[in-house]
């Protein structure tokens, strides 16, 4: 057979385009470089970096190990595959030129595998990462998040992985831990344990008889701890993985972050809502009182919603409830300016409406916040306690009366802060032993179920439903049924203040 034939057979080989075929292509281009060539036997090795070394590809007449080569042609792959084709047998400057010929005819095949394989990698690393970020991204409690970190890792990095955070001296504590086998997870962390990791802020090795290596968990500047990763027992380095475990470490660093710092608005916003709230119910005679508050589901932020009771300085209580546009810092400002204010002037025996006088020119000076308000002046009696109601903007409150009759008590007033001046009517009625009067705000009545408002309809059939109760059982039984009207976490905030007349006999 010519030289130029010869060459024409190799190039003729139809290329494989998955593992069998190319298995097959490399078998039939070993067999035809053996048949034209002085070689009398050969074999195809080809190194995956998959960390189970060289592979026999193909064999033709020798041994799979083929330890004593008469010559080696090494495959133009790509770095981390590697390849050669390897030949017995005393070889021409021709037969050389057809082996190298084959070599590369057989490394163009390979690279374009190696090229389709790292391609289907880094788009199952994108999606792996894609779907870890968004579970990270929906987790803002810390000892959840946690918790799923490790998971996140195990198996698809490793086959255990464990979780170290930061003190405030620096030094490394375990809090969360994973484990293919969950048998083994124990002898882990305590062979974890002794190690006694310290912070670091790059990659590194595990020292001593675990094999695995360790990341730092960085965000914002901040070193918050660590990973430590436990590599599968069958699988070599791979730099890909080491990349991607340290992208990871990023995301679960920020993703802990971000949880830390929700967690602690979470406290704040909790605690500066305590302030704006009274921190018991005073005890009146003849009636009894019942207040709940509901803040929204994420309770980051301090809400406009209040309450409160005062006495006053000619024998009667103020009850209040109030509500302040807009949630945050700026609304708990204004919620305790008007808190302050009210409380300042009934102390020095100023009419209630020309508190609400003095609170809208103060409202409407700054121009931040409005404010409806409603304000209740009760006069504990005999029999029966005298009430008057002003409602500046404020939801009329639900008057129950002992006979299960159930309706709006009080006149529409103005709003505080939108104009310069408010007009807000007085309402006066008595409250009869076992009557009842539900003060709130529209955070109750707004509760949505889809389209759907549970409404004044809702809390007036709610009500209606508590006759004769206390007022503790009537505002804690009125939060289960606006809470319970949809399965949604609550949009806005709720205030129900609850007063129950129970005559001066029954105190």
């Amino acid at each position: 057979m010519t030289f130029a034939k010869a060459v024409d057979d190799l190039l003729a080989i139809e290329t494989g385009m998955d593992s069998e075929g190319m298995s097959r292509f490399a078998q039939e281009l070993l067999t035809r470089l053996v048949t034209v060539t002085n070689a009398t036997g050969g074999a195809i090795h080809a190194d995956f970096s998959d960390g189970n070394g060289p592979a026999v590809l193909a064999l033709f007449n020798a041994d799979p190990d083929m330890r004593q080569p008469n010559a080696r042609f090494t495959l133009p792959v790509a770095r981390p595959w590697s390849g050669e084709i390897l030949l017995t047998g005393v070889l021409t400057g021709e037969d050389q030129s057809l082996a190298r010929l084959a070599a590369e005819r057989f490394g163009l095949a390979l690279e374009n595998e190696r090229l389709r394989d790292t391609d289907l990698r880094r788009q199952t690393w994108l999606t792996f990462l894609a779907e870890a970020s968004e579970l990270l991204a929906q987790s803002l409690d810390v000892q959840l998040t946690i918790a799923l970190i490790p998971r996140l890792i195990v198996p698809r990095l490793g086959q255990w992985c464990a979780l170290y955070t930061a003190t405030d001296n620096g030094k490394l504590e375990l809090a969360g831990a994973a484990h293919n086998d969950e048998s083994a997870l124990a002898h882990i962390k305590s062979s974890l344990d002794k190690l006694a990791l310290e912070q670091t802020d790059t990659f590194s090795l595990l020292p001593g008889s675990l094999d695995g290596f360790t990341v730092p968990l960085i965000a914002r500047g901040q070193r918050l701890g660590a990973l430590a990763v436990g590599r599968h027992p069958d699988k070599r380095v791979d730099p890909d993985e080491i990349a991607i475990a340290e992208d990871i470490s990023r995301r679960a660093a920020l993703a802990l972050e971000n949880a830390r710092t929700f967690e602690e608005r979470r406290r704040v916003a909790q605690a500066l809502q305590q302030t704006l709230l009274p921190p018991e119910l005073p005890s009146i005679p003849g009636v009894s009182l019942g207040a709940e508050y509901v803040p929204t589901a994420d309770g980051v932020d301090v809400g406009g919603d209040f309450y409160d009771i005062m006495p006053m300085p000619d024998g009667r209580w103020l009850l209040l409830v109030g509500d302040v546009s807009g949630k945050g810092v700026q609304a708990a400002t204004v919620t305790g300016l008007v808190r302050d204010i009210i409380r300042v002037l009934v102390r020095d025996g100023r009419p209630l409406p020309a508190i609400l006088s003095t609170l809208n020119d103060t409202l409407f000076e700054r121009r931040e916040r409005h404010c409806t308000l409603a304000l209740v002046a009760v006069m504990p009696g005999e029999e029966e306690a005298e009430i008057s109601i002003y409602l500046a903007g404020h939801e009329s409150p639900l008057l129950l009366r002992a006979n299960g009759d159930c309706g709006p008590a009080g006149e529409w007033g103005t709003a505080l802060g939108l104009l310069p001046h408010v007009t807000c009517p007085e309402t006066k009625f008595t409250l009869s032993d076992g009557d009842t009067l539900v003060i709130f705000t529209d955070g109750v009545t707004d509760r949505r179920r889809g389209a759907a408002f549970f409404g004044m309809e809702g809390l007036r059939a709610a009500t209606q439903r508590l006759t004769g109760y206390p007022a503790d059982v009537v505002a804690a039984q009125l939060r289960l049924a606006a809470l319970d009207f949809s399965n949604e976490p609550p949009r806005d905030d709720m205030a129900l203040l609850v007063l129950h007349s129970e005559g001066r006999a029954r105190a």
